[in-house]
């Protein structure tokens, strides 16, 4: 039976078609130097369109596998074998313990490096926002004296120290240097809380949707996800009970201030609800508090973090300086039980022999300084002046398209089309268009949700992004 693409795979086509193409070449079927029909013939014989085999054609032409001429059509290379035998990158590339990024996720990553793309999808705050980190006291210009060698494998002391007052000071959360990891960024910290403190096949519960769900990091552990319902006010926490009781998950996973991608605030009471849950079950709570610094000029400070009213150790709590200060430094954090820090700082030293010495010390600097109270204030007056832009530009022109909240803080607008499109589709349409977002699946989000993003964008190109948006959905709705 003649081999075909099957729609219901979960699969790109494209992937698919590449894939066999590839299986028939390394089996022989298609030998070195075989020609491979045009595109539309293929086209017709899978019944898909020229595109999708065309991509899938460059796909193998980036792996070296096939050749092409203008001209003279496309063939399968001569140099797979004999003196210049290449190995099945293919399979290797698709294996491993550590899975590739999910291909919608790629392909907004691919478009978010083209500059002549306007970028939605973008969670960083603008360069300009960034600021420097070199010293500006009169004296100390000349003064800056780096350590340049390995840092202590839980973090360099002294941002240990100054960490702990911060977290004290503008959180309310009691943690002693031994009791923070430095890591590499937020990301780093929940890949190492999967690696050393869960199993494969151990269920962890989420928020759905959930940043967390987009990351392979946690399917790449092995780990089943489930998923906690949400509503206005984030997670519904005795659904807790109930995942437990089906499930026996081991860890619950939370983002519960300015929650992405829906911008939510959990309560206060129900920080509290959960807290108590999860410490009656005896499972770990993750709390992931990328954001919480990002309240908008005038708008209400949310409550406590959970980890401020932990009191037995059963949040692990992860932050981080990208958001609010310099993605680049790539400086994270975690405050846990000093057995969960040493466990963890163990392995780290073994991945990377810690953080980079330099961002630390930049880093410390900069959380010593009260220019952190002067940053935090700016890039709240300045978020407020991106989403009101983004909100404007909405009412003008997605009204008739779609809902939206208007979070009060964090980068992003969670937003509902009032007619679902296929998503894969409309992201690709919106590419085309000049405009990239994210589509809610990657957050585990039903169909016809997208996440807008206004940090990173100036105000017209954040106007004419959703003005592009508008023309996408015009298109359709003719």
């Amino acid at each position: 039976m003649e081999w075909k693409p099957d729609k219901d795979a979960g699969i790109p086509i494209y992937m698919q078609i590449a894939k066999e193409l590839e299986r028939q070449i390394v089996l022989g079927v298609l030998p070195p130097g075989t020609s491979l029909p045009p595109e539309r013939v293929l086209a017709r014989r899978f019944g898909v369109n020229r595109g999708t085999v065309s991509a899938a054609y460059e796909e193998l032409r980036a792996k070296g596998i096939l050749q092409s001429w203008q001209g003279s059509g496309t063939w399968v290379s001569r140099d797979l074998w004999g003196v210049k035998q290449m190995p099945n990158w293919y399979a290797y590339t698709n294996g491993g313990a550590f899975l590739p990024a999910y291909p919608l996720a790629k392909r907004i990553q691919d478009a978010c490096f083209d500059s002549s793309i306007i970028n939605l999808a973008k969670a960083e705050l603008a360069t300009t926002m960034i600021p420097s980190l070199i010293p500006t006291t009169p004296g100390e210009e000349n003064e800056i004296k780096l350590e340049l060698g390995y840092a202590h494998p839980k973090g360099e002391p002294r941002l240990r120290e100054a960490l702990a007052v911060h977290l004290h000071e503008n959180y309310g959360i009691h943690a002693s240097p031994d009791e923070i990891l430095v890591t590499s960024g937020a990301q780093q910290a929940l890949h190492l809380i999967t690696l050393c403190l869960l199993n494969p096949g151990d269920a962890i519960a989420m928020e759905g949707p959930s940043y967390s769900y987009s990351l392979p990091l946690f399917s790449s552990a092995g780990l089943r996800l489930f998923r906690l319902p949400m509503d206005e006010d984030g997670i519904i926490p005795e659904a807790v009970y109930d995942l437990q009781r089906e499930h026996r998950i081991r860890m619950v996973f939370a983002n519960p201030t300015y929650h992405n991608p829906t911008g939510t605030i959990l309560s206060e009471a129900r920080r509290t609800q959960l807290l108590d849950i999860c410490q009656e079950l005896r499972l770990p709570l993750v709390e992931d508090d990328a954001y919480g610094a990002l309240t908008l000029a005038g708008s209400p400070r949310p409550p406590k973090p959970i980890k401020a009213i932990d009191e037995t150790g059963a949040v692990l709590y992860v932050g981080s300086l990208s958001k609010t200060i310099a993605p680049g430094l790539r400086i994270g954090w975690l405050v846990g039980p000093r057995s969960v820090v040493e466990r963890l700082a163990d392995a780290k030293q073994q991945m990377d022999f810690g953080t980079s010495s330099v961002s630390q010390q930049f880093a410390r600097q900069f959380v010593e300084r009260e220019s952190w109270n002067n940053q935090q204030e700016r890039v709240s007056r300045y978020l407020l002046e991106q989403q009101q832009t983004m909100v404007r530009a909405m009412h003008n022109h997605l009204f008739d398209y779609a809902v939206w909240n208007e979070p009060g803080g964090s980068y992003h607008i969670w937003c509902r089309l009032l007619t679902p499109r296929d998503e894969t589709e409309l992201l690709d349409d919106a590419i085309r268009e000049g405009v990239v977002f994210t589509p809610g699946s990657v957050y585990g989000a039903e169909a016809g949700w997208l996440r807008l993003t206004y940090s990173w964008e100036c105000p017209a190109n954040i106007e004419e992004g959703i003005r592009r948006i508008q023309r996408v959905l015009q298109q359709k709705k003719r």
